[in-house]
């Protein structure tokens, strides 16, 4: 019963949907568990790009793939998720796809009062992508969301729509004088939207478990990074869900018994998108560097939006394996650094008259801290086509291992480009990585 969580160690966009794409190869079962669509996974297949928000990244493999019912769905983009994808050759039916009945759905009112409570907060906002995502959690948590299951079956729809729209509409008119929203405007469409998503309609927690139980491989992953964690980021500069390993047990409907561990994935330097303290950030000349390099560059797949820049961070990547329990560690974009003479590497951080190897709980005491840095050297060529771990520069081997000996975890694979052929793996499987227990 081999299972593993794909989780990103840092704020996200550490390149979760190339390593899901490049385990996924040696995967039975690929399941989405959390977040919506204010997150993307970029993956390049031969010079092709693929840019997923919903659905899992398996879909690009061709395996079973699933989405967890700790997923909100704006139902409009999956739908035109699964057209994208079959305009390129995946064919998606409900054989090999099964999206869970209880996932909450994302409605135009979600969207928009996402956009005004983030204006509402001005210097104080959050940086969403106003998507909805945390509108649509709240109302799931308030325990008055719509769920895909509801959008299948009309009378019940309607009947939960007009109630909860009358509380949105009250909302909307009284708080922000904005004008309400008719009933028609989203009952009709979204009644349609229903009957096409209601074949992908399955118990994910039961076909889960039988694929378990047959010796299936099953890779959970996330749509965030670990830092992003509703409970355990750095809140309230976070998501709305729960990124980490155990989110793919609630978000899924998964026991923690059955999974072997968790992979981490970290850049081999650190972004984030969006406010909030950002120990080890760049500015300038350095951080554009980083920025600009590669085919992508450090810019948003879901918004477009410059990601900020800076080195590696030790403390806070010590603490986010600590809280998942990652033994082993993908480390993506090393090939960015290549063009740096010598690399610095956050490993503690000095808070008042203390020196700590792990970053605080405290937000507060995190937007304080002093960073203490190493100076490593640099490597100076291109690693890009380095297929071997063997062939990799010495100065690049001694910074992975550097890597190694902050966080307490493993590297088994690195990423020195985009595409999936630009990857070394260190093992001779990720699940064999776990399975064996080294």
């Amino acid at each position: 019963m081999p299972a593993i969580v794909v989780v990103g160690i840092q704020w996200g966009d550490e390149g979760k949907g190339k390593v899901v794409d490049f385990v996924a190869e040696e995967s039975d079962v690929v399941v989405r568990h959390q977040g919506g669509n204010n997150a993307g996974h970029t993956v390049w297949v031969e010079g092709i790009k693929h840019i997923l928000h919903l659905l899992p990244t398996g879909v690009i493999r061709r395996k079973t793939c699933a989405i967890g019912s700790g997923v909100v769905v704006d139902p409009r983009v999956l739908l035109s998720e699964i057209e994208e994808c079959r305009a390129k050759g995946i064919e998606l039916h409900p054989g090999n796809l099964k999206i869970s009945r209880n996932c909450h759905a994302i409605f135009p009112y979600h969207i928009r009062i996402d956009t005004l409570l983030e204006k509402r907060r001005g210097s104080s906002a959050i940086g969403t992508t106003s998507r909805g995502i945390g509108p649509a959690y709240r109302d799931k948590i308030d325990r008055v969301g719509i769920r895909l299951g509801d959008l299948a079956t009309p009378a019940r729809f309607e009947a939960r729509l007009r109630e909860h729209l009358g509380y949105i509409n009250d909302f909307l008119t009284s708080f922000y004088k904005e004008p309400a929203i008719p009933f028609e405007e989203i009952y009709e469409p979204y009644r349609e939207h229903g009957k096409r998503i209601e074949p992908f309609l399955a118990d994910v927690p039961k076909f889960l478990s039988e694929a378990s139980d047959l010796g299936r491989k099953i890779l959970f992953e996330g749509a965030q990074g670990a830092l992003l964690d509703v409970d355990a980021g750095t809140f309230p500069y976070v998501t709305s869900s729960n990124t980490g390993t155990g989110g793919a047990c609630t978000g899924a409907g998964f026991p923690p018994q059955r999974i072997n561990g968790c992979l981490g994935i970290v850049k081999a330097y650190t972004t984030r998108v969006g406010a909030g303290p950002f120990p080890t950030e760049l500015e300038g000349e350095a951080a554009d560097r980083i920025r600009n390099a590669g085919p992508a560059g450090e810019f948003g797949a879901t918004t477009g939006r410059p990601r900020r820049c800076g080195w590696f961070d030790g403390p806070l990547v010590k603490r986010t394996v600590m809280v998942n329990g990652a033994s082993c560690l993908a480390v993506t974009r090393l090939d960015v650094l290549s063009e740096f003479d010598s690399i610095p590497i956050a490993v503690k951080y000095r808070i008042g008259g203390e020196v700590t190897e792990i970053a605080p709980e405290d937000l507060t005491v995190l937007s304080e801290v002093e960073v203490v840095y190493e100076e490593l050297p640099g490597w100076k060529v291109d690693i890009s086509k380095v297929k071997r771990w063997e062939d990799l520069p010495s100065q690049a081997q001694g910074y992975i291992r550097r890597i190694e000996d902050i966080s307490g975890a493993r590297v088994v694979l690195i990423s020195v480009g985009p595409n999936r052929d630009e990857t070394i793996l260190r093992a001779p499987s990720v699940f064999g990585a776990f399975q064996d227990g080294r």
